[in-house]
């Protein structure tokens, strides 16, 4: 079942984007390559990314590299 983000409130977006930024900050300090983020999850984060945008929410892109 896909998430409809139309139907989050602006809070929960930017809940979710922060939840994958604490999995891509863990997975640099486990010093591994995106152990705990998948490609789904990176595909999540862009999507999550274009709605908040759509809705000029202030956000701080994540870091992949």
């Amino acid at each position: 079942m896909a998430v409809k983000f139309s139907e989050l409130s602006n809070e929960s977006l930017l809940a979710y984007y922060e939840s994958i930024r604490r999995q891509v900050a863990a997975d640099v300090q486990l010093r591994r390559e995106y152990r705990l983020v998948s490609d789904t999850t990176r595909r999540f984060a862009a999507d999550l990314q274009k709605e908040m945008e759509a809705r000029k929410l202030h956000f701080v892109p994540i870091d992949w590299s």
